[in-house]
Parts: C-alpha cells; structure tokens; sequence
C-alpha cells in the first residue's frame, strides 16, 4: 500500500474531499464570494464607502445586512441577486462590470452551491475573514505579442552565441535579486527515443523506439528551486526586494507586464522545504509563464524542454534503461524515490549527477515537458526536434519519476507520465486555477535554452500555448 507523507496528510484534513464534506465553507463557498461578491463588499471598497453597501467579508456583517438570511436562500440576496437578467441594474456581480469583461456570471455550478450551502444554515467557520480576489482575466493576445516583442528584443541584445563550440557552462544571478541558478550544454545529437520491447517495466506508450535528431541546447542543471520560482510567484515581495538594487526602470516594466499567477489558497509547499528545495505543483502554463518572466530578467530565451529533449538529457549518450546501466540496485546514488526520500521532496543537487552533469533528473520530482501526451506519438513523430504541441488542457507529458515512486522502473530514462484533472481535485476555486496543480505534490520542472534564439512569434507559441483552461466540470482527462 502506498504511504502518505506527514505534510501531505495534513493539508488532507485541512481540505477535504467531494466526497466528505460537499459544502465545505473553506473548499467551495469561500472562493465563490472573494471572487464575486467580497471585491466590492470589503471594507477597502470605495462602492462601500459611497453606497453604504453591506459587507461580506464577516460572517457577523453579512448576516447583519442580510446578505445572508441562514437557512433561506429565497432571502438572502447573496444568492437571489445572481439569478435577475442580465440587464437588471442589481444583477450580481453588476451587469456594468459584466459588460466590460472585467466580471461573468456566476455559473449554475456556483449559484447552486451557494444556494445550497444557505439552506443547509450557512455554516461559516469563527476567525475566517474573508478577502477580496481578482478574478482570471482573457488573455489579450495583441498586448502579450507587443510584451514578447519587447523581450525578444532584449534578448536580441544579449545572445551571444553563435555556434556549440562557444556553448559553456554559465551561471546567472537573477537580477534584483541574489538567487542563482546554473545551465549546462547539451550537444547536438541523435538517439533512440523510447524503449526496447523488453526492458523491464516498459510501458506501452513508449515506443515503437525511433531514431531522432535533436538540435543543441543548455538545460537548467538542478529542478527549478522554490528560491527561484518564489520571485516570480510573489510579485510584490520581488519588487520589494529590487528597492535597492537601482534596476533600470525599463527592465521593471518589462518584467512586470509579464502576466503572474494568482496568489494560492495554500502554501505550496505543503510543509516539505523551501529554501534550496524543488518548487512543485505548478501548472504546465505556470511553468510556460515562468520561462517568458525569466526571460525578460535575463536576457536570454528559456522555455520548457520538450518531450525529446528532456529523453535526450536524461539519457546523456546512453542506451540503457537509467543513465548509469541497468542495474535498477543503484538507483539511491542518484534518485530519491520512496525508499530513501522520507516521503517528502529533498534538496536539489545531493545525488550524483548524471553523464552531462544533471542532477536529479531521475527521480526527486517529476518535471514538465511542453508537450500534448499522445501514447501513439513515437509512430508519427519528426525526425528532428519533434514537439507534439498542446491543443487542449489533457493530458500533458511529465518525466522523470518523483520522490513518491514505489518503483525504480518508474524513474527509467523511458517511463512517461500524463497529466490529469485529478491533480486539480482539491483545488477550491470555480472555475479550477490555471496556475495550480493542489494534488500534484510530485511535479515540477527544469528550464531549456537553446542554442537557435526563436522568432518573437515562436517565442510566443513555446510561452503561450492557449489551452490553459480546463472545465471545472470535467474531473477528467479528456
């Protein structure tokens, strides 16, 4: 039987599941009213302060204002509010606002849960307050192709490599800041992607096994730390931290307009480390976002490694079933899996590397590749460089196997791995964030550069692949 870590079981109780508590305040009504309602009825509210609107940040003052009549949804105007036209002056969220697309509807999913939750006596937890949230936002395609341009032109300015003879290793220290992370070059190459029919544990989505060519590239030497991932997932707390360092402001402004993850419900490590240790549970497109915010810091391209490229790293020239043979008995030199990982994630860099200096690239945390899962890829895949590019929210590809793995045939140079809506099923928001994964403790990532600087319209595919968004309805893989 597979064993749940402490920090794991923990925020288990702290968020419990569909099937235990269907209208749980924290889990499905809290974040229905900080996105709708709570933006204008907070005490910071300047609708508050012209209108005496109600508030609804407590539960004291929603009940005072009879926003909420416990136990009577047909009174409570939190509720009958959001089922006038669309065109009544008192539809909420205002129809005004719906107008100016800064606002929706609540969806029948969310009305019926809230309806619900009054009825059943509008349990609301003592000492939960309640905050004001933004709401996701469409992307505006015409101002994010003008951003990417701008860093393309950034980068333009820096890249100086031209050939893989003058690819080395290098470290860069993020600026306004003091975190570092290292690259190393991955030379240009051909190998056999996937699995000989009879290696041990082979999947079937792992071959037929084909010869390809992959173009040179620097790959980020250790998984992604929480002290890097950190700077971009609080942005507010890296602008603090750049006061001193006299950015030029053109560069700020570059970085910012960057679109940034929304704040989360929980904090993301789950109680396993931060400092030096892998940042997990992001989305595919947090990852993505990411890349193009590390980008416009440094001057250099980054994106995610595809599929290939990331089978071609792990791989580092060899043929076997893990890059140091196939003797599946060494793997605690250079994985943590479940029987040396204390079932928790560990800090980067403590196991040996592998031929190209990669640290944990088997095992510790499973990473993001930028492609679709298709197990019949292989079959039709390019010859050069194949990427099976996303067009819809599931499956995704991960590799590598993670520290939760019960088995060393799960963490072979081969093994794949689909993302799921399952990783989302404690996610409390309606619809389900685009930025976190609430169940994908195992999953993070690491950075490619590669040597051929992209287009600003390529640089913008590899960034943005538009299919970020998964209907909340649907708790599956499609």
């Amino acid at each position: 039987m597979k064993r749940t870590t402490p920090a794991i079981l923990a925020i288990m109780i702290a968020v419990p599941t569909l099937a235990t508590a269907a209208m749980d305040f924290v889990k499905d009504v809290q974040p229905i009213l900080e996105f709708n309602c709570v933006r204008c009825h907070n005490p910071k509210s300047t609708d508050v302060e012209k209108n005496d609107a109600p508030l609804l940040h407590t539960k004291a003052e929603a009940i005072r204002g009879k926003r909420i009549v416990p136990g009577d949804a047909t009174k409570s105007k939190v509720y009958t509010t959001t089922q006038l036209a669309d065109d009544d002056d008192k539809l909420m969220p205002p129809s005004a606002e719906i107008k100016k697309g800064s606002s929706a509807r609540l969806t029948k999913a969310e009305a019926e849960t809230l309806k619900t939750w009054i009825n059943e006596g509008a349990k609301w937890p003592d000492g939960v307050t309640l905050v004001a949230r933004k709401k996701e936002t469409k992307v505006d395609n015409a101002a994010e192709a003008l951003v990417v341009a701008e860093i393309a032109k950034r980068i333009g300015e820096n890249s100086k490599e031209k050939t893989e003879a003058e690819m080395k290793p290098y470290t860069t220290t993020i600026l306004g800041t003091e975190v570092s992370f290292d690259m190393v070059p991955i030379p240009g190459g051909k190998f056999k992607m996937g699995s000989p029919e009879n290696e041990k544990g082979r999947g079937a989505d792992e071959g037929p096994q084909r010869e390809v060519e992959i173009a040179p590239f620097w790959m980020e030497k250790c998984e992604v730390t929480w002290n890097e991932f950190q700077l971009f997932m609080y942005p507010e707390e890296e602008k603090k931290a750049r006061v001193s360092k006299n950015l030029a402001p053109e560069l700020n402004k570059l970085t910012d307009a960057v679109t940034h993850p929304t704040q989360p419900y929980v904090e993301m490590s789950f109680g396993m480390g931060t400092d030096g240790y892998p940042a997990i549970s992001m989305t595919q497109h947090m990852a993505n976002k990411y890349c193009q915010w590390l980008s416009a810091k440094t001057g250099h391209f980054y994106r995610l490694p595809t599929e290939a490229e990331w089978e071609y790293a792990a791989r580092a020239g060899t043929t076997t079933a893990y890059f140091w043979g196939d003797d599946a008995s060494q793997i605690g030199q250079y994985c943590w899996w479940e029987k040396n990982s204390d079932f928790k994630y560990q800090k980067v860099g403590k196991k040996k590397p592998n031929p190209w200096g990669l640290y944990d690239i088997l095992g510790n945390v499973a990473e993001w590749t930028l492609d679709q899962y298709d197990p019949e890829f292989y079959k039709k895949a390019p010859g050069a460089n194949p990427w099976n590019k996303a067009t819809k929210p599931y499956p995704h590809v991960a590799r590598g196997g993670a520290w939760d793995a019960e088995k060393p045939e799960m963490l072979r140079a081969a093994a794949r791995r689909a993302s799921s809506a399952e990783w989302k099923r404690q996610d409390p928001q309606l619809p389900k964030s685009i930025w976190f994964h609430t169940d994908a403790q195992f999953l993070g990532f690491r950075v490619v550069r590669p040597l051929k600087t992209p287009t600003p319209a390529e640089m913008q595919a590899y960034w943005n692949n538009g299919v970020e968004k998964d209907d909340a309805r649907l708790n599956k893989a499609d």
